[in-house]
């Protein structure tokens, strides 16, 4: 039972391997491009692992901005793991607190996404094959990428990092069909986040992380006392 849950989760992480491949294939060439090491780029995915917040490093380290003006806007950006991660901590009460812990390491915008939409009641192993097959495939992206960036032409590599927001969209587009709520949700979040950055001229990894938890907080409200496919 639990190899067949651990089974299903790769399975459900197969459509996010394929977004994360060619993003982490141009991560890690741009990267390379930018003259940080095979050795860093692939450990930057390993630690970081965020495919937003690791292209805005190499955007602020193309500028020379300093260490740590890059490590703060790289918290800042992520903070919505730590929304993410108490919400999943709430569907895995009785789990034990040291398989939380891993699987908190591995909860991403994607991830996310798909143990919510696609698992009511989360399996340790069935989140275990999700997430572990999609940070693999994430370092193996970048892997590759540094290991191909002297043949592959920059003009192809810059228009690679497009594959996130097309990820994006194809997370979307399946959860809307089923539940008008949640389009209803992520528009509500994106006008939120266009205020922040375009009236009110926050900055982009503040704007994003007060629109997800007000998008979130409105959420509480729109599913509360119902299910979420009404």
């Amino acid at each position: 039972m639990n190899d067949h849950s651990f089974t299903k989760g790769a399975i459900a992480a197969l459509p996010l391997v394929i977004g994360f491949l060619p993003v982490g294939i141009a991560f890690g060439i741009i990267a390379r491009e930018m003259g940080i090491s095979l050795f860093y780029s692939v450990l930057m995915s390993s630690v970081v692992y965020g495919g937003a917040s690791q292209f805005m490093m190499l955007n602020m380290f193309a500028k020379g901005l300093g260490f740590f003006e890059i490590i703060f806007a790289t918290f800042v950006i992520n903070f919505r793991f730590f929304v993410m991660s108490l919400s999943m901590n709430q569907l895995l009460k009785k789990v034990p607190k040291r398989w939380k812990t891993l699987l908190s390491l591995g909860t991403t915008d994607e991830t996310f996404a798909v143990a919510s939409i696609n698992n009511t009641k989360p399996n340790v192993y069935y989140l275990g094959g999700l997430f572990l097959t999609s940070y693999v495939s994430w370092i193996l992206g970048t892997l590759t990428g540094a290991l191909l960036s002297t043949i592959i032409p920059s003009n192809i590599s810059e228009s690679m990092s497009i594959a996130l927001y097309a990820l994006f969209i194809g997370l979307l587009i399946p959860a809307v069909t089923t539940s008008w709520k949640l389009g209803l949700l992520a528009v509500m979040s994106m006008m939120l986040n266009g205020l922040f950055s375009g009236w009110l001229l926050i900055n982009s990894g503040w704007s994003m992380l007060f629109s997800t938890l007000l998008g979130s907080l409105i959420g509480v409200f729109v599913f509360k006392g119902g299910k979420q496919h009404d």
